[in-house]
């Protein structure tokens, strides 16, 4: 069995996940645990680690291709040629093994850059270094030649 692409309609994957699941379709869709900024606050949410597109696995010779398409949520079969492009197993697996370990924080991880969009700071870049409660963040800025940690409303901060 070989694992392809399928391209869903916008934001019904988990409705074509549920009726490709239940014509007995083996699927991979997989999602992140992302926190956003939303009304000035943090709030947790799932989200598909590949937007618009989730995997399925079947034979060539597989029947059920033909439903494929016109299973509710589903646009197409990803290909080339009139022909659905095969992912090697190695290539999901590797997917999958790397979600247990995937730690998202507002979609903003320790040490990765950002830049300042408000307060005295606007405009500088920063090393993102922690959460510091629900609406604040520790972030590094090079001042005077030397690194200083500061403390910024999570709002202030832009990837």
């Amino acid at each position: 069995m070989s694992w392809y692409a399928l391209q869903h309609k916008p934001a019904q994957g988990d409705r074509a996940l549920t009726h490709l699941e239940n014509q007995g379709i083996t699927c991979f869709y997989p999602k992140v645990s992302v926190e956003k900024i939303r009304a000035g606050k943090r709030a947790k949410s799932r989200e598909p680690l590949f937007p618009g597109y989730l995997f399925v696995s079947l034979e060539q010779t597989d029947p059920m291709w033909a439903k494929l398409r016109s299973t509710r949520g589903v646009i197409r079969v990803v290909g080339f040629g009139n022909r659905p492009a095969a992912i090697e197993d190695e290539v999901l697996e590797h997917i999958k093994t790397g979600l247990d370990t995937v730690e998202e924080k507002g979609g903003i991880r320790p040490g990765e850059p950002v830049e300042l969009q408000d307060g005295p700071f606007e405009g500088l870049n920063a090393i993102f270094q922690a959460y510091d409660g629900e609406e604040r963040a520790i972030v590094l800025i090079s001042f005077m030649q030397q690194r200083q940690r500061i403390k910024v409303p999570v709002s202030a901060l832009k990837r």
